[in-house]
């Protein structure tokens, strides 16, 4: 019964990561809500929603999804070759393949100085928010946050600069727990990019 559970609330979260762009645990946290369940309901684990995000995407995205998530990884590309003083490594849902166009962009940087990425910004006149989020160890680390076009496909997206010291490197690559590396430099995200042609041609 609890697997039963789990799998419907994974569903449910699925849909709203695919059809708002919200984020695992946000989404995991209102798919409660939505079934009417206690606020306590044990919470279905990462890889449960990942499976029920890619079933949702095969069964209602298959004819957009794939080139919306190119063009995600190619702006990430992007911002990678900016920042690549800095060690960037693609993570979260467009490394992992499960993007869409209402998702948002997380590149990690593994910093000397972890003010020096900022300061790079600042020289560049780049307009970015300050925050923080949960990082590698549950520890809270500082975030450069800001919008950008993304002209394939006329959206603004979100990307998201995650700020570690250069000693969190080792760490971020451990494979996770389906034995995959969470997180790509820039010679992985051209690889993925390598399969299909460059589509010059905005989605509609």
């Amino acid at each position: 019964m609890e697997n039963a559970l789990a799998t419907e609330i994974a569903n449910a979260a699925a849909r709203l990561v695919v059809e708002e762009g919200l984020e695992w645990g946000p989404a995991k946290r209102r798919a409660v809500r939505q079934l009417g369940l206690p606020a306590r309901t044990p919470l279905p684990d990462n890889d449960l929603v990942e499976d029920a995000v890619r079933e949702y995407i095969g069964l209602f995205c298959a004819d957009t999804q794939p080139l919306e998530l190119r063009a995600l990884r190619e702006l990430a590309l992007v911002w990678m070759q900016r920042m690549q003083a800095f060690r960037p490594y693609l993570g979260g849902a467009v490394w992992h393949g499960t993007a869409t166009r209402l998702s948002d962009i997380y590149i990690a940087l593994f910093c000397d100085d972890p003010k020096s990425a900022e300061i790079a910004l600042i020289d560049h006149h780049v307009d970015y928010e300050p925050g923080s989020m949960t990082g590698l160890r549950g520890e809270l680390i500082d975030v450069l946050s800001m919008s950008c076009r993304s002209a394939a496909l006329n959206e603004e997206i979100g990307v998201h600069l995650l700020i570690y010291d250069l000693d969190d490197l080792r760490g971020a690559l451990r494979l996770d727990s389906r034995g995959r590396a969470p997180r790509g430099d820039m010679g992985a995200v051209r690889r993925l990019l390598q399969p299909m042609p460059s589509s010059s041609v905005p989605i509609p």
